[in-house]
């Protein structure tokens, strides 16, 4: 006879063990597990059904799922380079059943094929955004400040963008200063694909502070316009250069300039030279409608002339090629040419020129005219809007570690937060 105390107990470290559960992977909407999986790149010259063929889909049925995913994907516009992923089959045949076809860091394009369906469509991985803030010193130039930073060009060019009206890059000195609020965006949380907003900003040049804050003043038309602390728009009619970074101003308007090319006699120089490397895109100075596109093997060379309005009137000369056409409205900051050296040139530059009312004055003498201020009754909401910002750009400030670790040993000092 057996008591209930003699009941075996399992040992206590047996009760307590966990059992682990296999993760689930997942990706692009398929579980991984039911697949074999395959990741590769495309290579120069082949093509979706070189691919597809190399993973036993026989020819007849990839001219089917071409000819049936034809309207979300043209599989004839698979390019080298791009990488992609094969989910094949479990089995002996490891025949493909998913193509994935990665547009972009964060879209893809899937193409599932099998005995009962063929379709395409467009995925897209979820984007994490992230408030970063940035500050800088500038003991050599803005762009190596914000390299130091390890921010790309792309931020740096939409930075440039915003302060094109009120500040000469290129005039940037030693001990000038900048902070900056703005949103990176990712996915899989540590992946880096672009920027979001430039919420704020602020540069210190020549001891003053020139703010900037993104500001939308009618919701209903969502069009994005930067401000100073006061509330006036930082855009103005005109830029101030038709080259956004790298240049120098190589020779100014003279009207008793000696030029080399025509023996050194006094010929007026109506223009301003930006010189710059050899393709450097040339911009619009303002919006306007292209008068003129030509070439004169002497003289102006490729050219492009842009009315702005009754009163103003620009000119791009000695370009390498030109990116418009005479009758063609642009836009302020649009691509019109490139830099180059045709013409009566002695080397890469654009002589850009300005006409006001008729005649040709310096355009960085001229006080030109601004956009419109931000309405009266916008004001109370700006100015509740910008009030954290700012005292979030005047909080930002060096880590004493980093300062002292950068200072001795760099004429670039910059940090992000």
């Amino acid at each position: 006879m057996v008591s209930c105390k003699s009941e075996i107990t399992p040992p206590q470290n047996e009760l307590s063990a966990t059992v682990k559960v296999p993760k689930i992977v997942q990706k692009y909407g398929f579980k991984l597990d039911d697949y074999t999986v395959f990741h590769d790149t495309i290579k120069q010259g082949e093509s979706f059904g070189v691919i597809l063929d190399r993973y036993h889909v026989d020819y007849p049925i990839i001219n089917k799922i071409a000819t049936k995913v034809k309207d979300t994907f043209d599989v004839r516009m698979v390019r080298a380079g791009k990488p992609y992923i094969i989910l094949a089959s479990k089995d002996s045949t490891q025949k493909a059943q998913v193509f994935i076809y990665k547009n972009t860091k964060s879209i893809a394009t899937v193409v599932e094929f099998n005995d009962s369906i063929i379709h395409s469509y467009k995925y897209r991985k979820e984007i994490k955004t992230v408030e970063k803030e940035a500050i800088g010193h500038i003991y050599s130039s803005f762009s190596e400040s914000m390299d130091s930073l390890g921010i790309n060009s792309n931020l740096m060019n939409e930075v440039a963008d915003i302060y094109a009206w009120t500040l000469d890059f290129l005039k940037l000195q030693k001990g000038d200063s900048f902070k900056i609020v703005y949103e990176a965006q990712y996915i899989d949380d540590d992946t880096f694909v672009g920027y979001g907003k430039i919420k704020a900003a602020v540069f210190n040049h020549k001891g003053k502070d020139l703010y900037a804050y993104r500001f939308v003043p009618d919701p209903k038309k969502g069009i994005v316009e930067y401000y100073d602390e006061d509330g006036n728009m930082l855009r103005s009619q005109f830029l101030k250069s038709p080259i956004k970074f790298q240049y120098r101003i190589s020779s100014r308007y003279n009207l008793t300039r000696k030029i080399a090319l025509y023996n050194n006699k006094v010929k007026p120089h109506k223009g301003t030279d930006f010189a710059a490397n050899y393709g450097t895109p040339i911009m619009a100075t303002a919006s306007g409608v292209v008068t003129e596109s030509a070439y004169r093997k002497t003289g102006n060379g490729h050219y492009v002339k842009v009315k702005h309005n009754s009163t103003y009137t620009t000119q791009y000369l000695h370009m390498s090629r030109r990116n418009v056409k005479r009758g063609q409205y642009v836009k302020q900051g649009d691509i019109i040419g490139f830099v180059g050296s045709t013409g009566s040139s002695s080397g890469n530059h654009v002589c850009y020129r300005f006409w006001k009312n008729g005649r040709q004055v310096d355009p960085l003498k001229e006080k030109l005219p601004a956009a419109e201020p931000l309405k009266k009754e916008k004001r109370p909401t700006f100015f509740t809007h910008i009030k954290p910002l700012k005292t979030q750009l005047d909080n930002i400030t060096y880590k004493k570690e980093i300062e002292e670790l950068i200072l001795p040993t760099t004429n670039i000092v910059a940090f992000q937060n």
